[in-house]
């Protein structure tokens, strides 16, 4: 009990001694700590999170990773408090038989920060075995005539321990015939031989007993025994001698099991049993006695367990000869074991990573790699490279560690993910290799923004379309993935006829439908130009835009519109008074004769405005026909005698639509050759369509101040065209002849007389005008101050500008409101 508290207590006086002493040296990477052997399993190391100045969450749940190349994990790391601890008991003998300084090297790699740092745990000894021989007991015979001072070999004791705590001394005790003397060896180790002190006398003792005690330097001392028993035999004159003092042999690690590895030879010169020669190891290890087996008859040393270099390169051991009479004689065997590229590199991967956004920068660390080779020389070096045309680089880091590190962009469009091959190769031949592939996936960046599948949009809508009509769809796309490509539409702000634009289409955000909000109208709206714009989700969003035209189609939905003649329904403006219009045509009138034009339009375009004109009714069906293009009324034929004064033509207006739109015009031709017959028949018609209780003489009275008006008007026109004629004759009198248009050389027959004086009138026009290439003359008589209902018709481009003013001398005579309008048109046949 008090041997077991005193080794306890020396326990805790090296932990305490490490605990003081241990130092972390964080240059370069790596920590130094020193704990003895054999200390119990979860005992203090150091402090590695303080050594290293790393933060404890950084150590948490699955933030490192302690690696040991052994095949023992001898120390643990505690995330919650960083320290170092023991994992298993340590045996320094066992780990590191015949080294002077034993360290255990272990790699923490902190994953988040991709960092590798190496930790060395140098083990030291303390006395926890025992000096031990190999044989317990051991006898040796001495003839009675050996001389005093005879020295005999004793067996070696062996002790694992280092330093102080190794082998010190023997000690020799039991008998007074024999002393003890110890030998340095080469090497320096402790050799014990036995001293014959006192000659022997086999009739006063045959056999001697003797106790060999081997002490270690350690507090407190341990110590082993053997027991020696000496048999005094015979005489013998000659002792063994081998044929070499060392035997050295080279064999390469894979020799087969049962291999003859050397043989040593002895010979004695004596005869009988003296000279009958046994062998046996002296001086070897435990582990060296279970690889080689000696035959004690013949000196063969062959192979019992197969050899690896990387557990043991050489082995020494001494060989005893010995004969029946007790003489000896021992030789070296040294055993070298030559390596043999046997070991295929180790690539282990310490840390990567499986997931990198493709924007990483270059020399980002994806993986963190140990290669290693247990052969030596060129078998043991590790050559690494990447397979592949990869993105990616390998770089030495220390010692036998290689980083993995981006060479370039990463595009995850491109490759989203990665199987990197790391192949390690020895420089054996044949080389030996092994390869470890990296799995990683490439995350993406929203670093591609919304494409469009076309580079513009355009459609046609119908008009008059129902609200929320689907007009077209527009569709993006995005290189990107998840998030970043979840593409959005929207409409760039804009306005229509001072409207906003979204109030007329609509995008619908997900699916990019475009709509039409309202009922469009092409008379109002030709098309509509827009931008939609697509946006992704990322973070910032990026976006694309792409214009859209949006034609609109015309429907024949406006029907032919008659500007000329205005409809009889239509109220005179200022007035409730109907009014009405009345065409002239001559009765000597030819066939072909202009009688009047139908104007139309139609709001509409295209062949939805394709006018077509054709009489559909009148009073006289062969009389009168209509231009199918121009709406112009002209004479089929001349009027004769039997026909009647007054007709009523209704002209049929319409359009190329399907289906075809039409309108009607209603014209009232009246045939006279003077005014007095025009003024007569419309005297006529208007006692006709007066009131029933309205006197004729009222109506008659009105048509006489009219025609006195218009005639008082007339005689002012012409006298003030005759004032012009003098005034330009007298300036063509003042200027040269080409100075000016003049009116030379118009025929007679272009002019109209009325009360001996001519005149020019130009037809269909408000205006009075006077020009010299007319070929029809047209007055126009108005009693109303104003007549905006009619169409004017504009001169021809080649035609030379009107004589007179725009304005009309009619306009400035009073004109009664309640009374009805009428007019009439003259036209001059005389050039037929």
């Amino acid at each position: 009990m008090f041997s077991v508290g005193r080794r306890w207590g020396r326990r805790q006086r090296a932990l305490l001694w490490v605990i003081l002493l241990a130092a972390g040296e964080a240059a370069w990477g790596q920590l130094r700590y020193s704990v003895p052997e054999e200390m119990p399993k979860g005992s203090f190391v150091g402090d590695v999170a303080k050594d290293l100045g790393l933060q404890l969450p950084d150590l948490g749940e699955g933030g490192f990773r302690l690696i040991e190349r052994g095949r023992t994990q001898y120390f643990a790391l505690h995330g919650k408090t960083g320290h170092l601890v023991t994992a298993e008991r340590i045996d320094r003998e066992q780990l590191c038989e015949r080294v002077q300084q034993c360290v255990l090297r272990c790699e923490l790699i902190v994953e988040g920060e991709m960092q590798m740092y190496e930790i060395q745990v140098g083990i030291t000894d303390i006395n926890d075995n025992a000096p031990s021989f190999r044989d317990a007991e051991k006898e040796l015979r001495m003839t009675e005539a050996t001389a005093s001072g005879s020295r005999f070999p004793l067996p070696h004791a062996h002790d694992p321990d280092l330093g102080r705590n190794s082998l010190q001394s023997y000690e020799l005790s039991g008998d007074e015939h024999f002393s003890l003397a110890v030998q340095a060896g080469p090497g320096g180790d402790q050799r014990p031989e036995l001293v014959l002190a006192k000659a022997l006398d086999r009739e006063e003792a045959a056999f001697h007993e003797l106790v060999l005690r081997a002490s270690d330097g350690g507090d407190p001392a341990r110590t082993g025994t053997a027991r020696i028993r000496v048999t005094v035999v015979d005489a013998n004159d000659n002792a063994p001698v081998f044929s070499q003092a060392e035997y050295t042999v080279r064999v390469p690690e894979d020799v087969p099991v049962g291999s003859v590895l050397v043989t040593v030879t002895a010979t004695d010169s004596d005869e009988g049993l003296n000279g009958e020669i046994k062998y046996s190891f002296q001086k070897i290890t435990e582990k060296a006695s279970k690889i080689f087996q000696l035959d004690s008859h013949t000196g063969v040393i062959i192979l019992f367990r197969s050899l690896d270099f990387e557990e043991g390169d050489s082995y020494q051991f001494d060989v005893e000869a010995h004969d029946g009479g007790g003489f000896f004689d021992t030789a070296k065997v040294l055993v070298t074991v030559t390596d043999v590229n046997d070991n295929a590199p180790e690539l282990t991967v310490s840390s990567a990573l499986r997931e990198i956004l493709e924007d990483a920068p270059s020399g980002t660390v994806v993986a963190l790699l140990h290669a290693q080779d247990r052969d030596s020389g060129s078998n043991g070096e590790v050559r690494c490279s990447l397979e592949g045309d990869v993105p990616f680089r390998l770089e030495k880091s220390f010692d036998n560690y290689y980083r993995v590190v981006t060479a370039g962009e990463l595009d995850r469009e491109q490759v989203s993910e990665y199987n990197v091959t790391v192949r390690a190769a020895d420089g054996g031949s044949p080389s030996l290799q092994s390869s470890a592939v990296l799995a990683l996936r490439v995350l993406d960046v929203n670093d591609n923004a919304p494409v469009f599948a076309e580079e513009r949009y355009s459609a046609r809508l119908a008009e008059n379309n129902a609200a929320g009509a689907l007009v077209l769809t527009v569709r993006a796309t995005d290189a990107d993935w998840g998030q970043n490509a979840r593409v959005r539409y929207r409409l760039s702000e804009g306005r229509v006829r001072g409207a906003p634009l979204s109030s007329y289409v609509s995008v619908q955000a997900e699916t990019g439908a475009l709509y039409a909000l309202r009922s469009l109208d092409y008379e109002q709206v030709r098309e509509l130009r827009l931008w939609v714009r697509a946006e992704d989700g990322g973070a910032p969003a990026l976006s694309g835009n792409v214009s859209v035209l949006l034609l609109i189609a015309d429907e024949n939905d406006n029907a032919p519109q008659v500007l000329y003649p205005p409809p009889a329904a239509a109220a005179w403006r200022g007035s409730g008074a109907a009014r009405s219009v009345v065409e002239l045509a001559p009765r000597s009138s030819p066939a072909g004769a202009l009688v009047a034009k139908v104007v139309a339009v139609d709001a509409d375009a295209g062949q939805n405005a394709w006018l077509s004109y054709e009489l559909a009714k009148a009073t006289e069906p062969g009389l009168f026909r209509v231009g199918p293009h121009s709406g112009e009324v002209r004479t089929a034929r001349s009027p004769l005698a039997r026909d009647a004064a007054r007709h009523s033509l209704v002209v049929l207006v319409k359009d190329h639509g399907r289906p075809a739109l039409s309108a009607t015009a209603t014209l009232s031709v009246v045939l006279a050759e003077s005014v007095a017959e025009l003024l007569a028949e419309l005297g006529g018609a208007a006692d006709e369509a007066a009131a029933p209780g309205e006197p004729a003489g009222s109506l008659t009275r009105w048509l006489v101040l009219a025609v006195a008006a218009v005639s008082c008007l007339f005689l002012a026109f012409l006298l003030l065209l005759l004032a012009l004629r003098l005034r330009r004759w007298r300036r063509q009198q003042l200027l040269p002849p080409d100075s000016g248009a003049s009116l030379r050389g118009v025929p007679v027959s272009h002019f109209v007389g009325i009360d001996g004086v001519r005149a020019f009138l130009q037809s269909y026009s408000h205006e009075v005008s006077l020009t010299a290439d007319s070929r029809e003359s047209r007055l126009r008589f108005s009693a109303a101050a104003a007549c905006c209902d009619t169409l004017p018709a504009r001169p021809l481009p080649d035609e030379p500008a009107p004589l007179l003013g725009d304005e009309d001398p009619a306009a400035a005579l009073p004109v009664d409101p309640a009374a009805p309008s009428y007019k009439i048109f003259w036209t001059d046949v005389s050039h037929y």
